[in-house]
């Protein structure tokens, strides 16, 4: 079992990572005094079915628990399934002090999050992240949901009082789960430097081969680079931005492709590549972008952009990415390595890396 500290202005917690942490969750609630308090599982059903119940199972020697089963990745996050949640909450006997336990990926991570950021102006809450993606959105407080009109546009800062990343849960993971986790972790050695990039390039050769402690390593690294970025800015005023590596034009694909279409790590990485080419152009920045548009491609990930999916879509949802100013985009790009900043980009600059990027496989 290994600990990472999440040092915040707010609070400090751990994230746990190891294997048959069920256990441990339970010690953990008792040993912060919660034994008389009613336990909220806010579930991806899918999820529940492989790992829940076990869990549940647990919980039950010593706590109330009630259970919130909502459907699987992007379809959770919606007002809909929000009002249910709380809808289930308030119906089942939760209360101020209940504490909510969020099972499943990302997307539950952040519904259930938001969920206890606002029931009853705010309850604590342990993340259970179960996949490899994860690793990015279960640490650093940023909870949310989405609006038809952009990803994570309905949200705030709500920091857990643990993360417990059983590494057990990952075993059941598609494929598709893991590429999409691992486009988080290449984001965090692009943030980090040359030696983590370098690693998984030289040990990462597709979901089918990935070795347990080599994923361990991985996720360990990766949740550290939050970790550091975390700690000197917890609200995102300045250096936390520079996590968005990707995002703008990765979440403007996601977005236009309709959620659940394709898998938030994979337009991660179409958004890296689009954030390269800018960082060469921009910053001269010397970087094979080209081969490693091709690295990516080898591994599995899709990099194409559909044609129906134009640049003016695109770039109307760039637009009302939460870093714009006065409706101009921001990107965060690299000087090298390990460098980012964030920049704005005139539109012509974004239209020819848009051009760039679907061409790229051709």
């Amino acid at each position: 079992m290994k600990k990472v500290a999440i040092e915040t202005a707010s609070k400090t917690y751990d994230v746990i990572i190891g294997n048959h942490l069920t256990e441990s969750i339970s010690s953990f609630l008792i040993e912060k005094g919660y034994r008389d308090r009613k336990i909220w599982i806010i579930a991806d059903e899918a999820v529940y079915h492989l790992h829940g119940m076990v869990l549940v199972e647990n919980l039950e020697k010593t706590f109330d628990v009630t259970v919130h089963l909502a459907p699987s990745g992007e379809r959770a996050k919606t007002l809909e399934e929000f009002e249910r949640a709380m809808t289930h909450g308030l119906t089942n006997g939760v209360d101020r002090s209940s504490v909510v336990i969020a099972l499943g990926g990302g997307a539950i991570g952040d519904m259930g999050g938001f969920v206890a950021s606002t029931f009853m102006r705010g309850i604590p809450f342990i993340g259970v992240p179960t996949t490899i993606l994860a690793h990015d959105s279960s640490v650093g407080g940023k909870v949310a949901i989405n609006h038809p009109l952009g990803k994570n546009m309905i949200g705030q800062f709500h920091q857990p009082e643990a993360v417990f990343f059983d590494l057990d849960h990952l075993k059941s993971l598609p494929e598709r789960e893991v590429l999409s986790g691992f486009g988080e972790v290449i984001k965090h050695a692009f943030l980090s430097g040359e030696d983590f990039l370098q690693d998984i390039k030289n040990s990462f050769r597709g979901p089918g081969s990935l070795n347990d402690a080599f994923l361990e390593e991985c996720l360990e690294r990766g949740i550290k680079v939050k970790a550091d970025i975390v700690a000197r800015d917890e609200r995102e005023s300045s250096v936390r931005a520079y996590l968005n590596f990707g995002h703008t034009y990765g979440h403007a694909v996601e977005s236009a492709s309709g959620y659940g279409n394709r898998t938030h790590g994979e337009c991660v990485v179409v958004g890296m590549i689009y954030a390269l080419y800018l960082s060469r152009k921009m910053s001269g920045m010397t970087f094979d972008v080209e081969g490693f548009a091709h690295w990516a491609a080898s591994l599995g990930y899709d990099l194409t952009i559909p044609e129906e999916l134009s640049f003016a879509d695109l770039y109307a949802l760039m637009t009302r990415d939460k870093k714009a100013k006065n409706g101009e985009p921001q990107f965060v790009l690299l000087r090298n390595i390990g460098e980012p900043y964030l920049t704005r980009v005139s539109k012509e600059d974004l239209e020819e890396a848009d051009t760039f990027i679907r061409t790229i496989n051709r």
